[in-house]
């Protein structure tokens, strides 16, 4: 094999992973931009759970305080109910 014929052949590689080099590169690219995407997706979700929790927190701090109120009709009823059996 001559000289020629190796620098052809090194050229050819060389090429070769060139290519490959640009298409892996490429492929970097876009994987960082799908996962910027779903980082951003995920986010999104996270930020509905916690504006559903808030929600859901609400509620339940509303229902204590009818279960409260409810505590204290019954204790009042008990009491109006202990005074008639009391006559």
């Amino acid at each position: 094999m001559t000289i020629d014929e190796r620098l052809e052949k090194m050229m050819e590689r060389d090429e070769a992973l060139s290519r490959k080099l640009e298409m892996l590169a490429s492929l970097h690219v876009e994987l960082e931009q799908q996962m910027a995407d779903g980082f951003a997706e995920i986010r999104a979700r996270f930020a509905e759970t916690d504006k559903r929790f808030a929600e859901v927190a609400a509620r339940f701090s509303e229902t204590l305080v009818f279960i409260n109120r409810l505590s204290h009709v019954a204790e009042a009823h008990e009491q109006r109910l202990d005074d008639i059996e009391g006559q």
